[in-house]
């Protein structure tokens, strides 16, 4: 069978793959001042949902308010480019790209009264992780993460990542699967992706605002949907070793959703396999975004 022809929505109109193109001096492919969301679309049986639209639409609009980028479309529009792309491609899962960008063949670090532009792309997606299942290895990185004064780091600029790039590039060369990111003050804050959580004694931590997180809308949605079980989630200051003698670790992100983490530093977590907090937040995330849960049913915008 052949494959339908995806497109991808760029500044108001649908135009073919291989036509979303940019010249190479464009300004945020030259200096990284981007600003993008990332988010998914799953199978219910109500036909494709599109998970917490409205927090990631707004999400995205506050990165250029930080970043001053203005934004030639309305977050109305904007939702409705999003729902759009996912139907115009016929796909009931996928990864969503939201991307502003300054459309502009320029060299200088000023972007003001240059042209933006505003895409979506929507492709398949699987797991972000090969061993998702199972979990991954990380490895504490030597590379801090980004802090306010240095980059905003809740907002979601693309040169932001760069910091990112760099923690995973070196845990896959030191043969991990995964970077563990500290805040300047020593503390734990983050994987290069995702944000990350620890269960100690049927206890859930989470790093917190000052450890200059990215204040992820899943880390959100793990927290409420633990609370709803009944679980305790503490947002705290995390010291390093602590990972190390957690009896569950595991991220969350869009892309990573929930993942356990069964190694750290070479240092086997727990009983070094996704234990049994992890797996039931992993099943009831699952059943959140798939709408089998009716308790959630108003993170999801339905196509």
């Amino acid at each position: 069978m052949q494959r339908k022809e995806q497109h991808i929505w760029f500044d108001g109109k649908f135009i073919g793959f291989a036509e979303a193109q940019v010249h190479v001096l464009t300004h945020s492919l030259q200096y990284g001042s981007g600003i993008f969301e990332g988010i998914r679309a799953y199978r219910t049986g109500n036909g494709p949902a599109i998970f917490r639209l409205s927090d990631h639409v707004k999400r995205f609009f506050n990165t250029a308010e930080i970043y001053g980028m203005p934004l030639p479309i309305t977050p109305k529009a904007l939702s409705k480019a999003i729902i759009d792309t996912v139907s115009k491609n016929g796909l009931d899962e996928c990864y969503i790209r939201p991307f502003g960008f300054y459309n502009d063949q320029h060299i200088g670090l000023n972007p003001m009264g240059k042209k933006v532009s505003v895409i979506v792309a929507a492709i398949p997606f699987g797991s972000y992780f090969a061993n998702k299942e199972k979990g991954i290895s990380c490895k504490v990185s030597s590379w801090q993460r980004i802090n306010s004064l240095i980059m905003p780091p809740e907002a979601k600029g693309s040169g932001n990542y760069l910091n990112s790039i760099l923690a995973s590039m070196e845990a896959k060369k030191d043969g991990a699967e995964e970077a563990i990111m500290l805040s300047h003050d020593g503390y734990v804050a983050e994987g290069p992706g995702e944000n990350i959580f620890m269960v100690q004694n049927g206890r859930i931590v989470t790093p917190s605002k000052t450890a200059d997180i990215l204040l992820g809308i899943t880390r959100d949605s793990v927290i409420k949907i633990a609370e709803a079980k009944g679980l305790e989630v503490e947002e705290l200051e995390i010291h390093r070793e602590e990972l190390y003698t957690s009896d569950e670790v595991f991220f969350s992100g869009t892309a990573a959703e929930l993942t356990p983490i069964t190694k750290i530093d070479s240092k086997k977590i727990g009983n070094g396999k996704s234990g049994p907090i992890t797996k039931m937040l992993m099943d009831a995330y699952s059943e959140v975004v798939t709408g089998k849960n009716k308790d959630f049913e108003d993170w999801l915008t339905y196509i």
